[in-house]
């Protein structure tokens, strides 16, 4: 198995790896979404493939926490999929560990995510709650997580996450 970054002829099947994972389209519309933004980053959409083949991806994007008098730039984990004949072999977690060690390498000093909170713990995570961040609509606090790249990236860090027009489709 391989991990590396995304290049435009994966785009198809990154999009189906999505679509039947999620048995749905709107993860794949997301990627797409992101991916016509000023502010995708190739480098931190990875893709576990294996013979040519790709069933795994993830994808870390650029998104903002904002309070009435600061704004700080974090990543934002979403989405991330394997197909589901390749789940429950440990490439969600090879994904995960590859990502956030790409995501250290940036200029970005902390990745939030909505998510199975039992899985992102491995890797970190912690209630984004700790940090008095928030996300702009309803989800379960327990859910909602964040990870410092940097020790205390997030002291300063409280708000209201601010994403991008294509994630209002999931």
């Amino acid at each position: 198995m391989n991990i590396r970054g995304e290049k435009i002829s994966d785009y198809l099947e990154i999009a189906q790896v999505h679509d039947l994972a999620f048995r749905r389209k709107n993860e794949g519309w997301l990627v797409a979404g992101l991916r016509a933004t000023g502010r995708f980053i190739p480098k931190l959409s990875l893709v576990a493939e294996e013979q040519d083949r790709i069933f795994g991806h993830i994808l870390f994007y650029p998104v903002w926490i904002i309070n009435p008098t600061q704004s700080f730039p974090t990543l934002s984990l979403a989405p991330m999929a394997v197909l589901p004949s390749y789940q429950k072999r440990g490439i969600g977690s090879l994904l995960m560990q590859k990502g956030i060690k790409e995501a250290a390498r940036t200029d970005f000093n902390s990745v939030i995510v909505l998510g199975h909170p039992d899985f992102y713990k491995k890797f970190g995570f912690e209630k984004a709650s700790r940090w008095n961040i928030r996300l702009p609509f309803e989800a379960p606090e327990e859910a909602f997580l964040a990870l410092e790249l940097k020790k205390d990236a997030l002291t300063r860090a409280s708000g209201v996450v601010q994403y991008p027009d294509a994630f209002k489709r999931v």
